[in-house]
């Protein structure tokens, strides 16, 4: 038996792990461990993909448990993060289940629409495994950055970052908005580049570089806030590097 080339899969099942244990903890309401799962979670489907490229290991198996996993991770936390948000916008409490607080009247339907977030991770994420054009760079938002922005906003929804971001974040319609937008973002036909290095070169990776730079120091200034922020960033240099492109060509 070669265990070499389970290594990988064994590090995506941990992303599993952490994606199933937070899902759990968003239900209750609890976006902190919420949070801290999440990030392990995001983390361990980083590594596997390294693991696999750096033993030579790459194969089918892993690129569906992989995906599999990111749907949990990327696609079922997100949306009940959401849903958790929008209902605490609208009656100031999460919702929780276990013998905590259940819905209240005006709370029960509009919640369920931030589990458009899941259908969408799932939808792009079954595309992303028939589409060869995607081996480089990205078509349409990747899910875990779409799972940042979400789980950053529960983070900073209780006003001791920046004031105007958590009134935002209070807002339902707000949050339906980013809801809808980013359900969008994630399959839409949008380029978007990888941070992915073939080589290290300046010149053949300035645009990496810059956004490396300007998401460190945004961090520095902002700390936890500035992760929606970077993910935007992340969306607006890849829509004008394409502008850009296309007026050159």
């Amino acid at each position: 038996m070669n265990f070499k080339k389970h290594i990988p899969n064994i590090i995506t099942l941990g992303n599993l792990l952490c994606g199933t244990i937070a899902t759990i903890y968003a239900v209750e309401g609890n976006f902190i461990v919420t949070a801290q799962f999440f990030i392990l979670g995001v983390g361990l489907d980083f590594f596997d993909g390294f693991t696999a490229r750096l033993l030579n290991v790459q194969g089918e198996l892993g690129k569906q448990l992989d995906s599999l996993a990111d749907m949990v991770t990327s696609g079922v936390v997100p949306g009940i993060v959401m849903l958790q948000l929008i209902n605490k916008a609208i009656d100031k409490d999460p919702i929780g289940y276990f013998g905590q607080e259940e819905f209240t009247e005006v709370a029960s339907s509009l919640p369920f629409l931030g589990l458009l977030l899941t259908l969408a991770a799932c939808y792009r994420l079954a595309n992303f495994n028939i589409d060869e054009r995607q081996a480089d760079s990205f078509i349409g938002l990747p899910t875990p950055a779409m799972s940042l922005f979400v789980v950053s906003l529960s983070l900073l929804s209780n006003g001791e970052n920046i004031v105007f971001l958590s009134k935002l974040i209070n807002e339902p319609y707000f949050l339906i908005g980013v809801v809808l937008i980013f359900s969008y973002l994630m399959n839409a036909e949008l380029p978007l580049f990888s941070l992915k290095f073939k080589e290290y070169s300046f010149k053949g990776n300035y645009i990496k570089y810059l956004f490396l730079i300007a998401s460190v120091l945004l961090l520095l200034v902002l700390k936890l806030a500035a992760i929606p922020f970077i993910i935007l960033l992340y969306v607006l240099i890849s829509v004008l590097v394409n502008l850009f492109y296309k007026e050159k060509h």
